[in-house]
């Protein structure tokens, strides 16, 4: 097996070479020059060639497509993105239910793009259950999400309680306090996506270099070890990789997400657990878990995350035994049946954390740059309205894409601070989150302590906005 095998449990499961397209050699020329076959890029590459057939586009890779977060992630197509209800909240009410529609209807977007171009990535969309477990504070907080989004105008038909009944109907947890159901979230094999999406945009003209890795970017050009692109469009769609492509990194830190998965499970054991209909789920702590039953029979369940000083790229993903431990001992509390099962895969990636926890898509026509990122662990989908607005930025188009409060200037990006206080600011807000989780999953933490470590997670909390 092959070093790119271990990318993680998707990327294994292709069962090809994954062996690299040709690299870029020597000088061309192009209309559009993207940099990361991932889903940004290839989105973008897509949705460009859908609408202008006639554009010379390349897309170089610094290792293979989908070895970034796109072939890493945990395979849920949202359909919101991160801080959605503060990028909206100043729009008035017309203008907020098209936002709103336009992102509830992302994962049916990418259900028909997949139909359209015979993608199979074991696509389901069967919505998502955020759950209240573990300690019964989660309930007051999944009620108090589910009265915000009320009161932004979210309706019963996009987000409904679910009693314990009617959440054991669905799943079955240890402990279940309730859940909220949104019909908006798709399942998909991620691997299989954007390796699926690579060989699309081949077909429809677009040349993907890999294993050339851009050194440089500046007054439309592109440099690699053994080639340069001059192009009247450059794309830097590196997500979290901005940290080694100047000056994306001030915008858009890397912070790593870990995964492990089961072998796959026995029907017995799913008719214990449930997801017989397609549904991600996750756990309503502030350090969210989450997971889906994978096509195989796993459960593929991902937890914490974390980020290094300076903003340092995680390389290697071998998870440690304390890792896995950690995420094993999550799984197990909401899972008991679990207990002896083996822990067959554990990975993780990289994503990008942008200043005001918002995505951002941006078009600078003077310097002929345009970007997207800071999607905060909701790429699959995000990345898809990203490609979707930077094609339509980049072809001079005025639609409801681009009107969006997310399209952003470059001077009102939102930049992080200078390190230490960046690695101080972030241990500080996760240890405030473990105290508090470890707090309210102790039975006999006292009531005054369970109140104050609420609050101090809510301060810190608030910090990240």
């Amino acid at each position: 097996m092959g070093a790119t095998h271990t990318i993680s449990l998707w990327m294994e499961q292709l069962g090809d070479s994954l062996a690299a397209r040709p690299a870029l050699t020597g000088d061309i020329e192009a209309d559009v020059a993207i940099v990361g076959a991932g889903y940004t890029g290839l989105w973008t590459a897509y949705y460009l060639k859908q609408q202008a057939p006639d554009l010379n586009i390349v897309v170089l890779e610094a290792r293979i497509a989908g070895f970034g977060a796109s072939g890493r992630n945990g395979g849920w197509v949202i359909g919101e993105v991160l801080g959605e209800d503060r990028l909206l909240a100043g729009l008035d009410p017309a203008a907020r239910a098209l936002s709103r529609a336009l992102l509830h209807d992302i994962p049916d977007e990418v259900g028909r793009v997949i139909a359209r171009e015979g993608i199979d990535c074991h696509y389901r969309k069967g919505g998502v259950l955020y759950c209240a477990a573990r300690y019964p504070e989660q309930e007051a907080r999944l009620r108090q999400q589910l009265a915000d989004w009320r009161a932004h105008g979210h309706g019963a038909d996009d987000y409904r309680w679910l009693d314990v009944a009617q959440l054991n109907e669905r799943l079955r947890l240890a402990t279940p306090y309730g859940a909220v159901y949104s019909p908006h979230v798709a399942t998909i094999q991620p691997a299989r996506l954007v390796r699926g999406l690579a060989q699309c945009v081949e077909r429809m003209g677009v040349t993907i270099y890999e294993e050339s890795r851009v050194d440089s970017l500046a007054s439309g050009e592109l440099r690699t070890a053994h080639g340069r692109v001059r192009a009247r469009w450059l794309v830097p769609a590196v997500e979290g990789y901005a940290a080694t492509l100047p000056p994306f990194g001030q915008y858009q830190l890397p912070v790593q997400s870990l995964i492990i998965a089961t072998e796959p499970l026995s029907d017995a054991l799913w008719e214990e657990i449930g997801l017989r209909h397609g549904e991600a789920f996750s756990e309503n702590s502030r350090q969210v878990s989450y997971g889906q039953r994978s096509r195989d029979n796993r459960l593929v369940f991902g937890a914490r995350g974390g980020y290094r000083f300076g903003g340092k790229l995680r390389q290697d993903f071998s998870l440690t035994a304390d890792e896995i431990a950690l995420r094993r001992q999550l799984m197990v509390e909401l899972f008991p049946m679990l207990a002896g099962v083996r822990i067959s895969h554990g990975w993780g990636g990289n994503l990008g954390a942008a200043r005001r926890f918002q995505p951002h898509m941006v078009c600078d026509a003077a310097h002929g740059l345009a970007w997207a990122g800071g999607y905060g662990g909701e790429g699959v989908g995000a990345s898809n309205l990203a490609g979707r607005t930077l094609a339509e930025l980049l072809l001079g188009k005025e639609t409801l894409l681009t009107r969006q409060p997310w399209v952003k200037t470059v001077a009102s990006l939102g930049r992080w601070e200078p390190e230490p206080l960046r690695w101080l600011g972030y241990n500080a807000i996760i240890k405030s989150f473990v105290w508090e989780d470890q707090t309210l999953n102790n039975p006999a933490s006292p009531s005054w302590q369970r109140r104050l470590a609420q609050r101090l997670a809510d301060r810190m909390e608030s910090l990240m906005r």
